[in-house]
């Protein structure tokens, strides 16, 4: 895993004027809240009296506290090594994150009920249509920036007028264009096949200008000496340019990858029966839609963090390669 250069930043917690500093500020924030009525007022009862009858003094004393632990937490993190602070704070939010959606009071046997619809049908559609969108996204986006790195003007014109065009409108809007629009013009695709092909049509105008600065990242001299050795344009761009250009158009295009991923949610719109459609068409008729909203951003942040792990070692090794 990657970890950001060491800074002064176990210097900068331990200085008295930025702890004074955040101290006042979360005590701010936590005064325009009202928690006297929380689980954090009720602990403060022998201090504040009644909560909810505790007025601004309980809602000052309740922010003093939390700002002090915060305050006292961010000291004691400050002498711990670097990987350290980052598990603690990982470990911590993660807490957190789990304490706020209890107070939703959800209900636990409905999503484990439910989860392996979600991690059946809708995960394997979601990926489905991500996966062949990248593909079809991948292919237009090199074709495309092939021609604006070209001296044809057709072309030229042609892959710019394309990527401002798709890259101008949103995504939802283009959806609704092809799904709708097209069969008047007597060409009908199902849902799936609409919904990849908006994806990949407004992706891939994203995915050239990737593809295009990573080509245009090789020397000119590249090109000029595969062209003396009798190379042919294809045999230049798969085996002497586009090795060169992968350490350059990985890191796009793997967070482009994790767009798509979420961009995919959009083609629920159309009845597909991805991660977002069904999360919503199961909790409705029962009304259990925080749960299965949940449910599905929980999966869809675990299918994130998986792809930023390939894509980290994917870089990792470039880097080694690199090296070498």
């Amino acid at each position: 895993m990657l970890y950001p250069d060491t800074v002064e930043s176990e210097v900068l917690v331990h200085k008295p004027w930025f702890i004074a500093f955040i101290f006042a500020l979360v005590l701010a924030v936590f005064l325009s809240f009202n928690l006297s009525g929380t689980t954090m007022g009720e602990l403060m009862r022998p201090v504040i009296g009644e909560p909810l009858e505790s007025g601004l003094y309980g809602r000052f004393a309740i922010a003093f506290v939390i700002a002090v632990i915060f305050c006292l937490n961010l000291v004691l993190i400050g002498f711990a090594p670097l990987r350290a602070q980052i598990g603690v704070v990982w470990l911590e939010l993660l807490v957190l994150f789990i304490a706020f959606f209890e107070v939703f009071d959800l209900s636990l046997p409905f999503i484990w009920d439910k989860l392996p619809l979600l991690l059946g049908q809708g995960v394997l559609t979601t990926l489905y249509v991500s996966a062949l969108s990248l593909l079809f996204a991948s292919i237009i986006g090199i074709a495309a920036a092939i021609a604006k790195l070209s001296t044809n003007g057709f072309a030229y014109g042609i892959a710019t007028f394309y990527t401002s065009f798709f890259r101008g409108l949103p995504l939802l809007m283009q959806i609704y264009l092809i799904y709708l629009g097209l069969p008047q013009l007597g060409i009908v695709l199902d849902a799936v096949p609409s919904g990849i092909l908006a994806l990949s049509l407004c992706i891939g105008a994203y995915m050239t200008e990737i593809f295009r600065s990573g080509i245009a990242s090789i020397d000119r001299g590249q090109w000029e000496a595969s062209r003396s050795m009798g190379f042919s344009f294809g045999l230049t761009m798969r085996r002497i340019i586009l090795p060169q250009a992968l350490p350059v158009i990985i890191p796009p295009m793997g967070n482009m990858f994790i767009g798509m991923l979420k961009d995919s949610s959009l083609v629920s719109v159309l009845g597909v029966w991805e991660l977002t459609f069904l999360a919503r068409t199961i909790g409705q008729p029962t009304f259990h839609h925080m749960e299965m909203l949940i449910a599905a951003a929980i999966i869809y942040w675990i299918l994130s963090v998986c792809l930023e792990l390939i894509q980290s070692r994917i870089e990792r090794h470039y880097a080694r390669s690199k090296v070498r």
